[in-house]
């Protein structure tokens, strides 16, 4: 292990889950966009739009490390959208 992974202190999720890191995943947007409540659904996050679009209201989701309540916000790609211990990287199809 090397000295820099010592030094590195990973933040206490506001729920005080410590100890989990987050799942990192690559998504591919098909298209120009795809809608937050859509990517949710799409990576498991969510079962239904129903709740996809409660989770993004209640205040759950971040897009780039900021808190996301647009339920239709357009992610184009180069954005991260962390839920629960996932963190999501949207990329362009053609980039990935």
């Amino acid at each position: 292990s090397s000295d820099l992974a010592k030094k590195v202190r990973v933040p206490t999720p506001p729920d005080g889950k410590e100890g989990r890191m987050p799942r990192n995943i690559n998504f591919a947007i098909r298209g120009e966009y795809i809608t937050l409540d859509a990517l949710l659904k799409a990576v498991g996050a969510a079962d239904s739009g129903a709740q996809a679009k409660h989770r993004i209201a209640e205040g759950e989701v971040t897009v780039d490390g900021v808190v996301e309540t647009r339920k239709t916000r357009k992610l184009r790609g180069g954005e991260t959208v962390v839920v629960d211990d996932l963190a999501v990287v949207l990329v362009e199809e053609s980039a990935a």
